[in-house]
């Protein structure tokens, strides 16, 4: 796909396909997450929760986020957070890992969840092959990295528009009567803000992929659209799901209640196929960022960071995170992701919003002094 290498797309777009693959699983891969800080406040309140609130702070902060890193040349989140945060930098590390472990030990519960009721394979065969598939990508590093992500996002485009499309075919009076009830139960600005929240620490995750823009307007075009990129997939999941509210409000997974229900076996095996590849692109994005962090700390002290210990650190995560899988999926989403939302507030969001921002109208008032 030669468009894919065009200026264009590398400063435009793929930041955006990037944030997306990286952000699905741990956002709304499953399903689950909607239904937890969307449709719980009814069919119309989460839908304005998703596109009023969710989509516009995801967007003004890789907004900001991806300026803040292109002025400090910081594309890695350590050297990220030492611009932002100085000697308390440690605190957004602290936090970090915390939901790195929440966010892996989701993609084995969902993982096993998928290949135990569908492809009745043993638990313990599905981690194992989660861990070989992200190991593989680690050890190849940044550039495949890149292209595997930016390649699923597309596949994965076409996997939900298809999973809507269908939807509205079995179920289209349906979903219309139930966003005409209209029903907007009160809170669901806070169900968007916290589901924006938690989600937003997946920005430091992606900077290694925006290396290549230059210029203030390339970022900031870039993290507006990367909102709007982030999020559409889950619009075309949050609709299909629609359908079934409020019977699909207890559902594990619901992605696969409704694919149950559509009576298709060959597109509730497709889409469980893509879904799993989703689970894996949130799990690389995550690791490869702990593996740049390690990375830039080491050549700083003039250390090599080899290779071939990239898949060491991907399998030591993934079995931290898959020990806390144990957990259980509608837990680990309700309770781990609602409580470290806060703390990202605090340690990103607000530090960001008011220094970075400062900081980011400083360096563009010396470049104007400079120029004259």
């Amino acid at each position: 796909m030669k468009w894919m290498n065009s200026p264009f797309f590398q400063k435009y777009l793929m930041p955006g396909f990037v944030f997306q693959s990286v952000v699905i699983a741990g956002g709304y891969g499953t399903g689950r997450e909607l239904v937890e800080y969307f449709l719980a406040f009814g069919p119309l309140g989460g839908l304005l929760g998703m596109l009023t609130v969710t989509t516009v702070i995801w967007s003004c902060l890789l907004a900001l986020s991806f300026e803040f890193a292109r002025i400090s040349q910081a594309y890695d989140y350590r050297s990220f957070f030492q611009n932002l945060l100085g000697q308390y930098a440690f605190v957004f590390e602290i936090l970090y890992f915390i939901l790195l472990c929440i966010v892996l030990a989701v993609i084995g519960s969902a993982a096993g969840v998928l290949l135990r009721d569908n492809f009745h394979l043993p638990y313990l065969v599905s981690v194992a092959l989660t861990m070989t598939l992200i190991g593989f990508l680690a050890f190849k590093g940044s550039h495949l990295i890149v292209r595997f992500l930016s390649t699923w996002s597309i596949v994965l485009y076409l996997a939900f528009s298809a999973f809507l499309i269908v939807s509205l075919l079995k179920f289209g009076p349906t979903i219309q009567d139930r966003f005409s009830e209209a029903l907007i139960i009160p809170r669901w600005p806070l169900g968007g803000f916290k589901y924006a929240l938690y989600n937003i620490a997946v920005i430091p995750a992606v900077l290694f992929c925006v290396k290549g823009i230059e210029t203030r307007k390339e970022a900031i075009s870039a993290g507006l659209l990367g909102g709007v990129i982030g999020i559409f997939p889950g619009l075309l999941l949050y609709i299909a799901i629609v359908s079934f509210y409020p019977s699909v409000l207890p559902e594990e997974v619901p992605v696969v209640f409704v694919l149950q229900h559509m009576g298709l076996p060959l597109l509730l095996i497709l889409f469980q196929i893509v879904l799993f590849g989703a689970l894996i692109t949130t799990g690389i994005g995550f690791i490869h960022s702990v593996n740049e962090r390690i990375y830039t700390a080491r050549l700083m002290k003039g250390n090599e960071f080899p290779r071939w210990q990239r898949p060491i650190v991907a399998v030591g995560l993934l079995c931290l995170g898959m020990s806390l899988s144990t957990l259980g999926l509608v837990n680990l989403i309700a309770k781990g992701y609602g409580t470290i939302s806060w703390g990202f507030l605090v340690v990103y969001v607000i530090p960001i919003a008011t220094y970075g921002l400062a900081k980011i109208v400083r360096e563009k008032r010396s470049h104007h002094e400079i120029s004259q």
